[in-house]
């Protein structure tokens, strides 16, 4: 399906900013499931964007604002048509070797309650690996339930999953780390979903996570809700947790408070494609 998609990051400051540093990964990257129609990013001050990867691959734009700064505005937005693939990635450039995506982080450690969360799941005697990622995948909704503004950026899986609750960037680092512990190389992922309540105004983009699965590749799982992503997912940026795949980044000098408002738009826009774009479009948007 053709997908419209409008991210807006607004920050305000209780005093002048003299100066503001920002990164953000708000571009899609095309793959076998994902083709980027057209994308572009808007900052309503005046500065250059600098374009760049990073280690993972993710698509980089790196700005400077001068002041004096009241505050600022990020708007990315455009079109992307998904084909349902039933989760799997293909087509996208890996930068690492699988053994990279079993390194803990700090979001992503675990401790004994979630290891023996994934030893428990695993004792149950999965069929293979897609099905035991399944069954985690499940295990984390069942024990964990979604609430706003319970949890922060900084949360870990460990906190999360004793707190027993969190958004869905908790969900998604809990995931990875019970991954990991069993051997699977994991990695979290940030981007849009279309919502089937048709609730096309939301305050955050969506995150899951992504295992490796032998036979299959890269393969989604969204502990949120319970599915792997679908055509109504926009696959962003990937890194080994939040803090690698976060959409904005940045520091400022002087401001006093600082308020961050975020707003997404993502609706159906129109019909899908009736041909796939040729191995040269999908190159170039990899």
């Amino acid at each position: 399906m053709r997908l419209g998609i409008r991210h807006e990051t607004t920050y305000t400051y209780g005093a002048p900013a003299t100066r503001a540093i920002q990164t953000v990964r708000l571009t899609p990257r095309g793959h076998d499931g994902q083709f980027v129609i057209g994308w572009r990013i808007d900052v309503d001050r005046d500065c250059r964007l600098d374009h760049t990867t990073d280690a993972f691959g993710n698509v980089v734009h790196n700005f400077t604002l001068d002041g004096p700064l009241d505050g600022f505005s990020i708007v990315a937005h455009g079109d992307v048509e998904t084909l349902e693939a039933h989760g799997v990635v293909k087509g996208q450039v890996e930068r690492f070797p699988p053994v990279v995506f079993l390194r803990d982080t700090a979001l992503t450690a675990s401790d004994a309650a979630l290891r023996a969360f994934a030893d428990d799941i695993a004792a149950r005697g999965a069929a293979n690996r897609i099905a035991l990622m399944h069954a985690i995948m499940d295990g984390i909704r069942e024990r964990m339930r979604f609430e706003i503004n319970a949890t922060d950026t900084g949360t870990s899986a460990v906190e999360a999953f004793a707190h027993g609750h969190g958004v869905c960037q908790d969900f998604a680092h809990v995931f990875v780390a019970a991954a990991r512990h069993l051997g699977v190389p994991a990695r979290y992922v940030g981007g849009y979903m279309l919502r089937v309540d048709d609730l096309n105004e939301q305050s955050a983009g969506h995150a899951w996570a992504e295992a490796l699965i032998d036979d299959f590749g890269w393969v989604g799982f969204d502990p949120t809700n319970g599915i792997s992503p679908t055509d109504a997912y926009v696959r962003v940026a990937v890194g080994l947790d939040y803090l690698g795949a976060a959409p904005v980044r940045g520091a400022r000098y002087g401001g006093g408070s600082e308020n961050l408002a975020v707003r997404v738009s993502i609706s159906h826009v129109g019909p899908p494609r009736r041909t796939q774009p040729t191995a040269a479009q999908w190159q170039r948007q990899s």
